[in-house]
């Protein structure tokens, strides 16, 4: 289920999903029962709509537009730089991951393919889930070692050497963002990385622009988030920022982070 923060085309309109309502992190936190209802959107989404958008943009398919082609070099910028740092620390093979938010696998495929002891992976939609799954058998990748399930962030448990979780705070506001933070903080002995649409007053005017052209159809909300909330969430867990990283594209911006145990 990642999206990155995608600043569309006509218009300026702000879409990380080409379809949403971009939100900053001033703006009111929902409530619970309004949160159980935006994660219904978000699912809903992505199991249908959403779910072939995003499949298009993960993919190698042709049939995407140059907005959606540049979400994709964007997204896959980030991806390759959660794997570098992987590389650069070793011992790929002796340690477990769990991929919070695995969308079609654009992570835990190719962590796979490069020796991962074991991976957990999961999404909350089912059909980025199956969709996942199928990738993983067509490029022969044992289910001993990449495991997917379809669960939200919230419902995670276990423990793991590495927990990432790559462009899903798009959905949560900065409250809820730091919440989740803080939950799979405990979940990661070693590692934790995170990416998240960055708050900037740039991002806050072209959303301001954005709203004047909105799009024929708002299915769920978007979320940028300040950094500082993020960092000092997992400060509260204790953790520290080691790595930071702003992966951009045209229409793409997200904000990368790996932290340490302090």
């Amino acid at each position: 289920m990642a999206a990155g923060l995608s600043l569309g085309s006509a218009g300026l309109h702000p879409h990380p999903m080409a379809s949403e309502q971009l939100l900053d992190s001033h703006q009111t936190q929902p409530g619970q029962d309004a949160k159980a209802s935006e994660k219904q959107e978000v699912k809903g989404y992505f199991e249908t709509t959403g779910f072939e958008r995003w499949n298009r943009i993960y993919s190698h398919s042709d049939a995407v537009n140059n907005v959606q082609r540049n979400i994709r070099i964007g997204h896959q910028k980030t991806v390759d730089n959660v794997l570098s740092w992987l590389q650069e620390e070793g011992d790929l093979k002796q340690r477990s991951f769990c991929d919070a938010g695995c969308g079609v696998g654009s992570l835990s495929l190719p962590l796979a393919q490069l020796g991962a002891g074991s991976i957990a992976a999961s999404d909350l939609s089912e059909a980025m889930v199956a969709e996942a799954t199928r990738r993983a058998a067509e490029a022969g990748i044992p289910s001993s070692q990449l495991q997917f399930s379809a669960a939200d962030l919230e419902s995670l448990s276990g423990r793991y050497d590495t927990v990432i979780c790559l462009d899903v705070f798009i959905h949560y506001p900065q409250a809820a963002a730091e919440e989740m933070v803080r939950h799979l903080a405990n979940l990661a002995e070693r590692r934790l990385i995170v990416s998240f649409a960055p708050y900037t007053p740039l991002l806050a005017v072209l959303k301001g622009i954005g709203q004047l052209f909105p799009g024929p159809s708002k299915t769920t909300r978007a979320y940028t988030l300040k950094e500082e909330g993020i960092v000092q969430a997992a400060a509260a867990a204790g953790w520290r920022p080691v790595k930071r990283n702003l992966n951009k594209a045209p229409f793409y911006f997200s904000r990368l982070i790996a932290f340490e145990r302090v």
